[in-house]
């Protein structure tokens, strides 16, 4: 069981599992072109989930090799949020406000959010934003505590380096988050390219220790 912040905002509850913050540690195992080269090593990540009261969560991962030096890898932020279409009393773009006709009056109840239940679960979309030059958008679907995503769109800056689409895989097992990403970079398909198990170490639900 894992608890839900009587603030939250009904849009995020169904991401409630995630709340919190996660560390553990994964290995990277990609091939390059051709299959010339096989980078691999272990890595650690701590990921932090959070809500600010908005309808969406916020993502922070820190990402470092499991060497003598716990050398810095690289870090990733975005957003999660179910995806739904923007009526007029949405907020936005920018900083302009929606046009809801009270204060309050914003947004999906309960009922809404079952509403946009599909046969694949409730669609998500999801942004993470790298400091490589990369921006990747992701449309997926979340199903209890199962979920799965596919770039929709990938923004590379002119300096940064080859890379395509994405995939991937976030599930909750017994107390534990697993996940997998798939790549496909440097002309590759997608191929399988990390995965990692991680322990909540703090947040709604942490098992003391």
């Amino acid at each position: 069981m894992f608890e839900i912040p009587a603030d939250l905002p009904p849009e995020a509850v169904p991401l409630a599992w995630l709340l919190g913050v996660w560390e553990g540690q994964g290995v990277v195992s990609y091939s390059q072109p051709a299959g010339d080269r096989v980078t691999e090593f272990e890595f650690g990540q701590r990921v932090a989930f959070t809500n600010d009261g908005l309808p969406a969560l916020n993502y922070n991962a820190f990402f470092w090799r499991l060497d003598e030096a716990l050398t810095p890898l690289t870090s990733a932020m975005g957003y999660w949020r179910l995806a739904q279409p923007a009526g007029a009393d949405i907020p936005g773009p920018g900083l302009l406000d929606g046009t809801a006709p009270e204060e309050g009056d914003r947004g999906l109840d309960a009922e809404g959010v079952a509403a946009l239940r599909t046969e694949d679960g409730l669609p998500l979309e999801v942004s993470v934003v790298h400091p490589d030059g990369v921006d990747e958008l992701y449309v997926g679907a979340l199903q209890g505590a199962r979920i799965t995503l596919a770039t929709d769109a990938v923004l590379r800056s002119r300096h940064a380096r080859p890379y395509e689409s994405a995939s991937r895989m976030y599930g909750l097992v017994e107390r534990q988050l697993l996940w997998s990403w798939d790549l496909g970079a440097f002309g590759n398909p997608l191929t399988s390219h990390a995965s990692a198990t991680l322990r909540k170490v703090s947040g709604p639900g942490t098992t003391v220790r």
